[in-house]
């Protein structure tokens, strides 16, 4: 007895009577495709694995001892297995820097109407008499110091002229942190962030900076996207007209004026952490904040809004802006300033007086 081999038999035979009707077999080949099982010489399929070998053949021949060849598979080209092939995304350089003096373009700010209705309408008090100035000695006592951080008051001993501990940064908050720009010790209590300790020591402060331009605090908040920074300054009844904002690629200056406070000002400069594109970047003016976006000229995460700076340079002026200097006019020249100069030996009348005829 022989095995047979075609498709769909298996099973043993006698050669002696082998004969073309001995054998049920499938002449084509097993197919498997979304689930089903068949054969392709019948086109019956099924989807259980028992019933597709239980399909009976289609054709019928003798019993074949020879195994059919199997299907060719593809090829593979052999690689290199010591070959390694890396894939690096392109890393970007990053755009140069440009300088803190470009000059500054302004930007002209969408005004909500209920902030310009309110401005308009304001009927602006007349400023009151000037008093005589006050001596710089003539401080009152409990004058607390001005310094920020520093709870100390004036007392008119000689404990005035102590060390001050105090913060000469400004106070920053973002995201639920209360901070100081100088020492960067954060917390969320309001209560602590007061308490903290100075990170600067110097002199007592009895009278502000600047108290004659009368300099008014707002506070500032930011937050970023994955293309834009976006700047809130929270003020109220500022002049949409007569207050400002200016960028440069690296750089946020904002000038908020006060009608209700003799004009007095809130100045914001600031060197920007990244770079944005001035061309894109927008401002809207409402009744309680200054909403500033500054779209992000590189992709990228910035950590801080800006980098803590003392003073900033001047901004160069822009051709446009720039006007030929007049000549001086000889109206506006005030004889009263003009020092005296000492006067060392003879003057000319003088000498003329001596020898009228002598010319040297």
């Amino acid at each position: 007895m022989q095995q047979c081999y075609n498709r769909g038999c298996g099973q043993l035979f006698d050669p002696a009577t082998n004969n073309d009707e001995s054998c049920r077999h499938h002449p084509g080949e097993p197919f498997f495709h979304d689930a089903y099982k068949g054969w392709s010489c019948c086109n019956k399929k099924s989807v259980d694995f028992t019933e597709f070998l239980n399909i009976k053949g289609c054709t019928l021949a003798k019993h074949s001892n020879v195994k059919p060849p199997e299907p060719e598979k593809p090829v593979k080209e052999e690689s290199n297995k010591d070959e390694v092939i890396e894939v690096r995304a392109p890393i970007k350089e990053s755009l140069p820097r440009p300088p803190i003096e470009t000059p500054l373009t302004v930007i002209q700010p969408t005004v909500a109407p209920a902030l310009k209705d309110t401005i308009d309408s304001l009927k602006i008090a007349a400023p009151a008499a000037s008093t005589a100035e006050k001596s710089s000695d003539s401080i009152e006592v409990g004058t607390s110091c001005k310094n920020n951080g520093c709870t100390y008051s004036f007392t008119g001993t000689s404990s005035d002229f102590g060390e001050c501990t105090y913060h000469p940064g400004v106070p920053i908050f973002h995201e639920g942190m209360k901070f100081w720009s100088c020492c960067q010790k954060r917390t969320s209590d309001f209560a602590q962030f007061m308490a903290q300790k100075g990170c600067a020591y110097g002199q007592h402060k009895w009278v502000k900076d600047n108290e004659d331009k009368k300099v008014v605090q707002c506070r500032y908040d930011w937050h970023q996207t994955a293309t834009n920074v976006v700047v809130a300054i929270y003020a109220k009844k500022y002049h949409y007209a007569q207050s400002l904002v200016e960028i440069n690629p690296i750089r946020l200056h904002v000038n908020l004026v006060f009608p209700e406070q003799e004009n007095a000002r809130f100045d914001l400069d600031l060197e920007l952490r990244g770079i944005v594109d001035v061309k894109k970047a927008s401002a809207h003016m409402y009744g309680t904040k200054v909403e500033i976006t500054l779209p992000k000229l590189e992709p990228g995460s910035w950590s801080k809004l800006n980098f803590p700076r003392d003073t900033l340079p001047a901004a160069k002026k822009s051709l446009a802006a720039e006007t030929p200097k007049e000549e001086e006019s000889d109206e506006d020249f005030d004889l009263d300033d003009i020092n005296p100069i000492p006067s060392h030996g003879l003057k000319l009348s003088d000498l003329s007086l001596e020898n009228p005829n002598k010319l040297d």
